[in-house]
């Protein structure tokens, strides 16, 4: 990531990051060295190209304590939580057509929802409290005797919030429901067990935590309950015949490096990220009008969302555009005019929603950008909130 003082300071991290130079390292020899395919297993060529797959499919799969063979490599997170949805839906259809999902999921998971909808499922789209948490009892009194599927996310990635993953795969556990979580925004980020979380598929995806675009994968319980999924691509029967198509080894060599690393600098990483959002919150929280969007402290170390009263959103972005990168929401929907459906949900007014702003702190964030930008903002609400009394 440049330095160059001339580009506005990078706190987006949610939308995407830079690849780890390391990641850069390991991937480069298989775009022209190691170049075979890895299903061509009659020559050294696509030897090494497998090898390295199954290498990549361990690391990770170990990661989130899984075994390798219950990896799926996807082309990202929203493939995994498309793959997840439509193929438990297809696959459980006979036991049920009920799922249940959070209001502040993405959009890759609140879209796919509403796909099946049309086809006749049943979706219930839980509320959540003030602070962005699911409430258990509500999750609980919502599951039915034709419940296949809960789908919550790991961390939001707009507010940042960590859901308790834990408690929800027991419920859904004692209750005989699958537990689908989408943890794009998790992995490398927070300790993920799947057996300790019962959870039963998980989504992930590289580009979020310094590995390259394009890459993710889709975690799918072998055992205790084995898990049936119904392919949404076909054409050649790869990985296990859930997801056809030929892959990818430096990306998803990239992927398992960025993992890796994740996790080796993960405690420095988190003691760190959150001291710079503490930093950036006790100086943004002098003014008034502030508001913090979800939980403080049960959430990822490098968020901070708020909401700004007094002031346009737009107006907003636009003063800072110069000092800092950053969003009012998820990158995904950030072309659409209407107020974030996260905060919405959240009780947030209308106009509070639209005036948010979206801190993603990251890898290459120091004290010196911190107070920079905080700096910036301060400058730029007052300045907007003074223009707007003048009006």
């Amino acid at each position: 990531m440049s330095t160059d003082r001339h580009l506005p300071i990078y706190l987006d991290r949610h939308a995407t990051t830079p690849v780890d130079p390391r990641v850069m390292a390991a991937m480069l020899p298989y775009f022209t060295e190691h170049f075979g395919n890895p299903t061509s297993t009659t020559h050294q060529y696509g030897w090494a190209a497998e090898a390295a797959v199954t290498g990549a499919r361990e690391t990770i799969a170990a990661a989130i304590g899984a075994s390798d063979s219950e990896i799926v490599f996807t082309s990202g997170a929203t493939e995994a939580n498309n793959l997840a949805l439509k193929g438990i839906a297809e696959s459980y259809i006979a036991k049920g057509q009920h799922i249940i999902t959070l209001q502040t999921e993405h959009n890759a998971v609140l879209d796919p929802c509403e796909y099946l909808a049309s086809l006749g499922f049943t979706v219930t789209y839980l509320p959540v409290r003030p602070d962005g948490l699911v409430d258990l009892n509500t999750l609980e009194s919502a599951i039915r005797s034709d419940t296949i599927l809960v789908s919550i996310m790991a961390a939001n990635n707009e507010i940042g919030v960590l859901q308790p993953l834990a408690e929800i795969g027991k419920l859904c556990r004692e209750n005989g429901v699958l537990f689908h979580t989408d943890a794009a925004q998790a992995i490398g980020q927070i300790p993920l067990d799947v057996n300790l979380l019962n959870v039963d598929l998980m989504s992930m995806t590289a580009h979020k935590v310094y590995g390259p675009k394009g890459i993710g994968a889709l975690y799918v319980r072998r055992r205790d309950p084995r898990v049936k999924l119904s392919p949404q691509l076909h054409g050649g029967g790869h990985e296990r015949g859930m997801r056809s198509g030929t892959l990818y080894p430096p990306q998803i060599v990239g992927f398992a490096k960025a993992v890796e690393i994740a996790l080796i600098e993960m405690d420095a990483e988190t003691a760190r990220l959150t001291e710079l959002r503490t930093r950036l919150w006790s100086q943004l929280s002098q003014l008034d009008g502030i508001y913090l969007n979800g939980h403080f402290t049960q959430r990822l170390p490098g968020n901070l969302n708020i909401s700004v009263a007094g002031v346009d959103g737009n107006a907003l972005l636009l003063g800072l555009r110069p000092i800092v990168a950053l969003s009012s929401g998820a990158a995904c929907s950030s072309a659409k005019i209407a107020p974030s459906h996260v905060l919405q949900a959240l009780g947030r007014s209308d106009a509070l929603a639209y005036a948010a702003l979206r801190f993603g702190i990251g890898h290459n964030n120091t004290v010196e950008q911190i107070d920079r930008v905080a700096t910036a903002a301060i400058e730029t609400i007052q300045s907007l909130r003074k223009l707007a009394l003048r009006s």
